[in-house]
């Protein structure tokens, strides 16, 4: 079993970090008690592997003793559970001005007069546990994606591809838009098959209906438009750090072009080495 310690100080991005870990299928839980962590290991324990990896966040609002967090650390490694410390900091500066973008209030400025004195003595209080830490992270300057990708780094060696997973889906207008569309885009301005008898009880699954709408130049235009577009605008997701893309064209129905197009689209993402996953909603619809 695989336990991750999250820890540092107060404004410096824990929670942000334990949303990145949930994405790489790390089961994590905010504000753990120290007293609770040797029982919640051996509760992960008992479910016998449903629990292999886990996250728990705390902080110097849940640390009374640090000879009890270490005590604690010491009882899950005897249980069978490996542990790591991840310490997350940021500048002082970087940390006051988090606060008063958000309003809240530092947990060691009682009175709320003095945050960059509050900030210097949770350093201070926090420093035996950055001494212990097996990874330290600045988040001064990262972006969410540059966070993400240096705990990908950190944890993810050994394991599955973490790169995003890119969905690709036709629908109809008439049975309304996905609601979990990022991009959607309207291919109803291509050429109809439906128009054409031999053609209309198909789908953009059969060759004949694919070949119909490009054998357009039209078709194939916006196909080289839209994929330099695509391909332009994933690197840029990844960077803000978005782990999911939902890309969702329309036609009328949802059985000819829209289908044609995004399954076209899904095979030129694939053959790049984008992990994609191809859904036609309306396909089966009338």
């Amino acid at each position: 079993m695989e336990i991750i310690i999250i820890s540092g100080l107060s404004g410096a991005g824990k929670s942000r970090v334990a949303g990145v870990l949930e994405d790489m299928d790390f089961y994590c839980v905010d504000n753990m008690p120290v007293v609770l962590m040797p029982k919640f290991a051996e509760l992960c324990i008992a479910t016998r592997g449903r629990y292999e990896r886990v996250a728990l966040v705390t902080d110097v609002r849940n640390i009374e003793n640090f000879n009890e967090l270490f005590s604690a650390l010491e009882e899950m490694h005897d249980m069978g559970c490996e542990y790591t410390i991840l310490f997350v900091e940021a500048a002082t500066d970087t940390i006051v001005k988090r606060y008063k973008e958000t309003r809240r209030r530092h947990p060691l400025d009682v009175d709320g007069i003095d945050l960059s004195g509050a900030v210097q003595r949770e350093k201070e209080l926090m420093e035996p546990v950055r001494r212990k830490a097996s990874y330290i992270i600045d988040t001064s300057g990262l972006t969410l994606g540059m966070l993400q990708r240096r705990l990908v780094n950190i944890f993810m060696s050994g394991h599955e591809d973490q790169s995003m997973q890119i969905t690709v889906e036709s629908f109809g207008y008439k049975f309304g838009i996905p609601i979990e569309a990022d991009l959607v885009f309207d291919v109803r301005f291509l050429p109809n098959p439906f128009y054409v008898p031999e053609l209309k009880e198909k789908s953009g699954l059969d060759r004949e209906v694919r070949d119909y709408i490009f054998g357009f130049d039209v078709s194939n235009k916006y196909m080289e438009k839209l994929c330099g577009l695509i391909e332009f605008l994933i690197p840029q997701y990844i960077e803000e750090g978005k782990s999911q893309l939902f890309i969702c064209f329309g036609c009328t129905g949802g059985h000819h072009r829209s289908v044609a197009v995004a399954e076209k689209l899904g095979e030129m993402l694939a053959s790049d080495g984008h992990r994609v996953e191809l859904l036609n909603r309306d396909i089966g619809k009338s």
